[in-house]
């Protein structure tokens, strides 16, 4: 499998190794709904708006990116501060791995 090149805050390379190896800490409730969406959608792409309407916060997508759960899948030049993300297969793992399957 080919690795993303995807930059981190401190603009190198993102760290591709799967942070659950290292004894990660597993998703909250929140961060597992959010999630748990991605799996059912085309290429894992991670919804914008709950199941009421609401933004998903921030702080719950910056949580699964620097976990490595989620990550950038493009920007949107209309609405530059909404965080268009995916599933990767670490957050994958983490869902199906809380869910028990």
């Amino acid at each position: 499998m080919s690795q993303r090149n995807v930059r981190s805050s401190s603009g190198g390379p993102a760290d591709t190794t799967a942070p659950e190896a290292a004894g990660a800490k597993k998703p909250s409730a929140a961060q597992l709904k959010w999630l748990a969406r991605g799996l059912a959608q085309a290429g894992g792409k991670l919804p914008l708006f709950d199941d009421e309407g609401r933004s998903i916060p921030p702080a719950t997508i910056r949580a699964c990116m620097a976990a490595g759960w989620a990550e950038p899948w493009f920007s949107n030049p209309i609405k530059p501060d909404w965080l268009v993300c995916r599933l990767t297969d670490a957050g994958r793992k983490a869902v199906i791995a809380a869910s028990g399957k």
